[in-house]
């Protein structure tokens, strides 16, 4: 495959559901051809087929997602370079150019000419196919999917109590992560339900599935009971409305937990996922979601280039003589940045995160810009990781390289 310091025919792709628009340029700027393209094998190998006869080509793209997997699958089996222009860079790049219009050839052209002038800048995916790789991708960016699912449906569910009742939202609401809770407001959804049900069988339905939380979520419930007596208008169709979104939360729940077995055992198959269990704060559903994302690191040349990718450089904002600062980036690949900022946080439990965060803290910094500080640093560290497939090892010792799974 060729490097991106060989390229010299540039194939910008405005993806799309049913049609792609690709708009080709040389290494000089000018337009070779654009057409518009079906999402199809035959339409997109003959695209890059045509790109290939005026040098050596790549494919420029603004989104890796659902859309574009087959056009990347085409560039992969026949050797063409992809690079990846962030949806946000390309928006800023687009106000660089003439013209107000959004079109897609409008937005092909700004994603073929940003790769043009920025080879060195945008972000080389990966050449090989790695099926366990693809598979975590798959399974993070359907967990993300249930975890905007479960917080819509909680958020719906504790503004459905607290039009019941604010008392018994106040006792429950910030409890329906437990699924005896769930299951007494499937059964139980009104104050005249509860009531009705009396404290023993209140008891028992929290007992079935969270039996440590049960007496105590008693009681709270027991003093919303008292506190209200005054019955609110549609109570009973408020009431179907708490017990269908709290079985759907169930639900939800019941989902995402099967789902964390899926991805822990894809996270453990692999190899770098092994590897990067060892570090601290890292768990499978994070060290999937870092994996999916960066894959074996060897498109970033240094922790510099990973920490921009992820958002995790600060910025410096100067203005004439205004004081200098930083601040947090708001560029970058957020899902990773979540995860890299989870994983830092986790890892306070381990002496050498929380030495360099106890001193982040005292040198002024807020809690949340000193853990960003600790996922920067940790970027060196995943790299040399994966780099050389070692676990981690506090201190400054070499890790020993690890052994094979039998």
């Amino acid at each position: 495959m060729a490097t991106p310091e060989q390229v010299n025919v540039w194939v910008g792709l405005d993806v799309g559901k049913e049609e792609h628009f690709a708009e080709v340029l040389d290494d000089a700027g000018d337009r070779l051809f654009a057409v518009s393209l079906r999402n199809d094998q035959s339409a997109l190998e003959a695209v890059l087929e045509r790109a290939a006869e005026h040098g050596i080509a790549a494919l420029a793209i603004d989104q890796p997602g659902s859309i574009a997997q087959l056009a990347l699958a085409v560039a992969r089996q026949r050797q063409v370079p992809v690079a990846y222009i962030p949806g946000l860079v390309m928006r800023r790049a687009a106000d660089l150019y003439p013209g107000e219009a959004k079109t897609d050839r409008r937005d092909a052209y700004v994603i073929a000419d940003t790769a043009r002038t920025r080879r060195k800048q945008v972000h080389w995916l990966d050449a090989e196919s790695d099926d366990l790789l693809e598979r975590l991708r798959v399974l993070n960016g359907f967990d993300i999917d249930l975890a905007a699912d479960q917080t819509r449906l909680t958020n719906r569910l504790r503004d459905a109590l607290s039009s019941v009742s604010p008392a018994l939202e106040q006792a429950v609401g910030s409890r329906v992560g437990h699924a005896g809770v769930r299951d007494l407001l499937a059964k139980y959804p009104t104050l005249t339900a509860l009531r009705a049900a009396g404290n023993a069988r209140i008891v028992k339905t929290l007992k079935a599935r969270s039996p440590r939380l049960a007496a105590k979520a008693a009681a709270e419930i027991h003093t919303a009971l008292a506190a209200q007596t005054v019955t609110v208008p549609a109570e009973a169709t408020i009431g179907r409305v708490v017990a269908e979104l709290a079985a759907e939360l169930d639900r939800v729940f019941a989902r995402r937990d099967k789902l964390a077995g899926e991805i822990e055992e894809a996270f453990l198959a692999h190899p770098l996922g092994r590897v990067l269990r060892t570090l601290p704060g890292v768990g499978p559903r994070t060290g999937s979601r870092i994996l999916a994302e960066i894959g074996d690191g060897s498109r970033f040349a240094t922790g510099d280039k990973l920490a921009s990718y992820a958002g995790l450089a600060p910025v410096t904002r100067q203005s004439g003589k205004s004081i200098n600062g930083e601040s947090k980036s708001r560029r970058g690949n957020h899902r990773l940045k979540n995860a890299m900022f989870l994983a830092a946080f986790a890892s306070l439990r381990s002496p050498d995160s929380k030495t360099f965060y106890d001193r982040k803290r005292v040198e002024g910094k807020r809690h949340n810009a000193a853990l960003i500080c600790l996922a920067r640093r940790r970027c060196n560290v995943i790299l040399a990781m994966l780099a050389t497939q070692t676990p981690y090892q506090a201190g400054h010792g070499q890790p020993e390289p690890m052994a094979e799974a039998a």
